[in-house]
């Protein structure tokens, strides 16, 4: 098929890989003049990576890994301590700090170089069949089989699609730098995030000696933007236990830039016909869980697995793609905009956070760590049975080969557990196997309880 493509961000890059692997001809149409060289790092979870490895994209070399995130009180003390290695373990897949420009360059490199058109804004799109027009602000058009809309927060095809007004300002903004910075969290694998009265501050190594620092305070567009920024944030967090003051001391005006919050609930279905969004354009979303970018790398790997479903129309994949979708984005979409990492958990609470629970999150976020490459013959996996074989031995005879549902143990010694209630009961949709003989999948996809 020949898809059309708006945005050449993540998303638009990814999606152009994901679909040109698979053999479709491929146009991708950039607002901006030339390649975007600007942004400040991206943290890129086990999901995000594991999604890169599919589409031959390595971040070795670039960028610093991160294996603990540390959540601090104003005065230095600890609210919560989270292991991101321990995801690193599980999933294989590590978690890294990268400057968005270098992760854009791994993402174009080995793409052909007359893919992204320059200069080319979107103004309007029209469908009419079997075909999708584009329309450029030069009056040029483009029309393809599919259009895929990856053009961002001020997307033009999701406004084509859903109307005015449909993304809304949260209560922070944040301001933000990448730079050089000579203090002892550069060169290590930690990350901090700071919490006070005053905001918060977020500290996070990006590789190559430099450090993305940020601090969020309360906002609304209605806000007039201070004249000296950088001396308005020494005297707000100045006082804050080291390393902030050192970080602030160290800044310049140069290397700060503003970006405010902004949220939109997301639909069931957000694409119409054979238009559909990815990334911002379908789910704008405040960074307080720092996934934005690996959520639009999801949707490029979910769009490419149901496009090479085959047997449908092109309509019923779109839309089959976005119900896919649809409960992992709705989750991190609604736990974003209630702003997680500015909470002021009190330490004696924070304690009795166990600290592999971020390794939980990232699978309840996930479609690529927690559902097959390509779905079985006749539609959706129901259980999403894990493929491969069993990790340590052959599975015991009458087992079913892959993860602990029903029927998995030859003894029969399970039974059906409410996950809410925590109780014995019949009528449940999921059944955690309780005997001691089962072994877990190689994923983990499940975990016996």
């Amino acid at each position: 098929m020949e898809i059309i493509v708006i945005g050449a961000g993540v998303g638009g890059l990814s999606v152009a890989r994901v679909l040109l692997a698979a053999g479709h001809r491929v146009r991708i149409y950039e607002q901006a003049p030339g390649p975007r060289t600007s942004g400040k790092a991206v943290l890129i979870w086990s999901n995000g990576n594991a999604v890169l490895n599919d589409l031959g994209v390595s971040l070795d070399g670039v960028g610093a890994r991160i294996d603990r995130i540390d959540a601090l009180t104003a005065d230095g003390r600890m609210r919560t301590s989270m292991n991101i290695a321990h995801a690193t373990d599980r999933f294989g897949f590590p978690t890294k700090a990268v400057p968005r420009r270098r992760l854009l360059e791994r993402l174009a490199d080995g793409l052909p170089g007359d893919l992204v058109r320059y200069g080319m804004s979107c103004r309007s799109v029209t469908q009419d069949g079997d075909r999708v027009t584009a329309t450029f602000g030069d009056g040029s058009t483009a029309v393809g089989d599919l259009l895929i809309g990856a053009d961002g927060h001020h997307s033009v095809v999701r406004r084509h699609l859903w109307g005015d007004g449909t993304v809304q300002p949260a209560d922070f903004g944040t301001w933000q730098g990448l730079s050089p910075i000579d203090i002892e969290i550069t060169d290590t694998n930690r990350h901090f995030m700071i919490t006070g009265r005053e905001g918060a501050c977020g500290l996070m190594p990006a590789g190559d000696g430099l450090l993305q620092w940020w601090f969020d305070v309360r906002w609304s567009p209605a806000d007039r933007r201070p004249a000296a920024p950088l001396t308005e944030l020494r005297n707000r967090f100045g006082r804050w236990a080291s390393p902030v003051p050192e970080v602030l001391a160290a800044a310049t005006e140069a290397d700060l830039e503003f970006f405010g919050h902004h949220w939109n609930r997301v639909p069931r279905v957000w694409g119409e016909g054979r238009i559909t969004l990815v990334g911002d354009a379908a789910h704008t979303m405040p960074p307080t869980l720092g996934q934005g970018a690996n959520q639009t790398l999801e949707d490029a790997w979910v769009l490419g697995r149901e496009l090479a479903g085959g047997g449908d129309e092109p309509v019923v994949r779109l839309r089959a793609y976005e119900r896919a979708r649809y409960p992992r984005i709705s989750l991190v979409s609604r736990m974003a905009k209630r702003n997680p990492a500015n909470w002021r958990i009190p330490p004696l609470l924070g304690r009795m956070v166990p600290e592999t629970a971020q390794t939980a999150m990232l699978a309840r976020f996930s479609n690529r760590l927690t559902e097959p490459a390509v779905l079985p013959a006749g539609g959706r996996d129901r259980h999403r049975t894990p493929p491969g074989p069993w990790p340590d031995q052959a599975p015991p005879p009458g087992a079913v080969s892959g993860c602990p549902i029903r029927r998995c143990c030859p003894t029969r010694r399970w039974r059906p557990t409410c996950r809410r209630r925590r109780s014995p009961r019949r009528s449940t949709a999921r059944r955690w196997c309780r005997c001691d003989r089962c072994r877990r999948c190689r994923r983990r996809r499940w975990s016996p309880r």
